[in-house]
C-alpha cells in the first residue's frame, strides 16, 4: 500500500463527524496526518461529540490511539510549522468541513493563521486540494467564493450524501461523505458500496 502524507483542517462548520472519519481511515492504513483545527472547530468537536478540551493535543491523540498510522497536531497560532511552507512536501490538503468564513479568507488568499497559509501554499504550489463547504442554502457570495477557488485549483466537494449506496443510518452517509474526499486524494477505501450499474 503506498502511504499518504495529509495535511486536515477543521473549521468551524457542523459535519466534524465527516472529518473524523476521514483522519481514522488514513491513519488505519498506516498514513501519516497533519491536523490543524480553528477555535470555532473545537467548539463544533465540543457540541457535536462532547470532548473535552482541556490538553487539546494529547485528546486529540486519544481518539486515534492504537492506529498504525502518526497523527501530528499543530496549533493554529504556529505560522512557522512546517506545514506552513512550500518547501514541505505532502500528498494533499482537505479543508473539511470548511465554514463560509473561511471559506472567503481562502478565496481571497488571507494568511491569518496557520490553516490560512496551508491552504495558501497549496494553491501557489498547485497541489491537491480539496475543499469541503457545510452550508446551506448558499448565497451568491459563497458560490462566488468557490467559483474563485475552484478557478485556481481546489477541488469544491460539497458535504452531500447519495442514497444509492442504500445507506441504513447516519454513520453510513458520514462514510459516503468520507469516502468520496478519499476517492479524490486517491486513496483507497472500503467506506461505501459503488454504484455497479441499474437493476
Amino acid at each position: 500500500m503506498n502511504k499518504k502524507r495529509v495535511v486536515i483542517g477543521m473549521s468551524g462548520a457542523s459535519g466534524a463527524p465527516y472529518a473524523l472519519q476521514v483522519v481514522q481511515t488514513l491513519l488505519g492504513r498506516g498514513d501519516t496526518v497533519h491536523i490543524i483545527l480553528t477555535e470555532a472547530a473545537w467548539r463544533v468537536l465540543k457540541e457535536e461529540h462532547g470532548w473535552v478540551l482541556s490538553n487539546r493535543e494529547a485528546f486529540l491523540q486519544s481518539q486515534f490511539k492504537g492506529l498504525p498510522g502518526e497523527l501530528i497536531y499543530h496549533p493554529l497560532k504556529d505560522i512557522g510549522a512546517s506545514i506552513a511552507s512550500g518547501s514541505f512536501q505532502c500528498d494533499a490538503m482537505v479543508v473539511i468541513p470548511c465554514s463560509m468564513g473561511t471559506l472567503a479568507k481562502l478565496a481571497h488568499g488571507l494568511s491569518t493563521n496557520l490553516l490560512e497559509r496551508t491552504v495558501d501554499v497549496m494553491l501557489k504550489e498547485k497541489r491537491k486540494l480539496v475543499i469541503v463547504p457545510r452550508e446551506m442554502p448558499l448565497s451568491a457570495i459563497h458560490l462566488e467564493n468557490m467559483l474563485k477557488l475552484a478557478q485556481n485549483g481546489a477541488h469544491i466537494l460539497p458535504a452531500m450524501p447519495a442514497f444509492y449506496h442504500e445507506p441504513r443510518s447516519v454513520e453510513d452517509m458520514v462514510r459516503f461523505v468520507a469516502g468520496k474526499v478519499l476517492d479524490s486524494i486517491e486513496v483507497e477505501h472500503q467506506l461505501y458500496k459503488r454504484w455497479e450499474g441499474g437493476k
